[in-house]
């Protein structure tokens, strides 16, 4: 079986465990009728969904432009969840914080047969939330790298309709 290639990359692979744990998350502490529910899961799922339009992208600048939306998303993301740890003088862990780094040094991906091989949603809101944030900063930081790796593949090789463009006129000169 040939999986897409997007399902290689890592921002995607954490990008769904971030995905699926937020609907744990807004399942278990978030309230049904609450409007911030409802903008967690779309935020969580742009991220994903975002990442995987821009890789089936031609063009190199539009899937530049949709991996800058799924940085965004998750952004909105990792606010809700700093909201919610303030709103409930919950503590937002510091980066230097024991607890994060061992979040960090996990090696959270997801296998090809659809079992996350990351740990369950912890069971105490300050812990879940403290571990998400620190999943999206990871997916941001390796979005903000693929973005910056994709900006230098544009400038040496120019975009798609650019080298469409240099294609027909090279056509036109046979003539």
């Amino acid at each position: 079986m040939t999986l897409p290639g997007y399902k290689y990359l890592r921002s995607y692979q954490l990008s769904v465990i971030i995905s699926d744990l937020t609907m744990e998350f807004v399942k278990k502490w978030i309230p049904l009728t609450s409007r911030t529910k409802d903008q967690m899961e779309q935020a969580a799922r742009s991220g994903k969904q975002n990442i995987v339009e821009g890789y089936l992208e031609k063009s190199l600048k539009g899937y530049i432009y949709l991996l800058g939306i799924a940085y965004a998303s998750l952004g909105e993301l990792l606010e809700d969840y700093e909201d919610f740890l303030r709103q409930r003088n919950l503590n937002l862990w510091e980066k230097e914080d024991l607890r994060i780094r061992e979040f960090r040094a996990l090696r959270v991906f997801r296998d090809f047969q659809n079992s996350p091989t990351t740990p369950e949603l912890p069971e105490s809101p300050e812990t879940a939330a403290n571990l998400l944030i620190t999943l999206i900063h990871q997916a941001q930081f390796l979005l903000s790298r693929q973005m910056a790796a994709l900006e230098e593949k544009f400038v040496k090789e120019g975009g798609y309709t650019e080298n469409l463009f240099k294609r027909r006129l090279v056509e036109r000169r046979k003539t």
